[in-house]
């Protein structure tokens, strides 16, 4: 059975992304968020790579990011929607 899952990046913005990817692989819809400023580095750019081939459109929960900024309150809605929550 496929699950929205809600993808926090928070202290490990590569692991996040990597785990994101992986997760559409078994069917799951996700939800990616950065709860931090994502840095500007040749791992994160493969990672995002890999987001692009999933369909993964990133979303930022702070400004300074090069993507859409969700408020508080769609935040929450996001997560309470999610079958599931990973924090990375």
């Amino acid at each position: 059975m496929n699950k929205e899952i809600c993808v926090l990046g928070r202290r490990d913005i590569t692991e996040a992304m990597r785990v994101a990817s992986g997760l559409t692989i078994l069917g799951h819809r996700v939800k990616l968020i950065f709860c931090s400023i994502v840095p500007d580095n040749e791992t994160i750019k493969e990672q995002a790579e890999l987001l692009e081939l999933a369909e993964i459109e990133p979303l930022s929960a702070v400004e300074g990011n090069d993507m859409e900024v969700l408020s508080p309150d769609a935040i929450s809605h996001i997560i309470q929607a999610s079958d599931g929550i990973l924090s990375m």
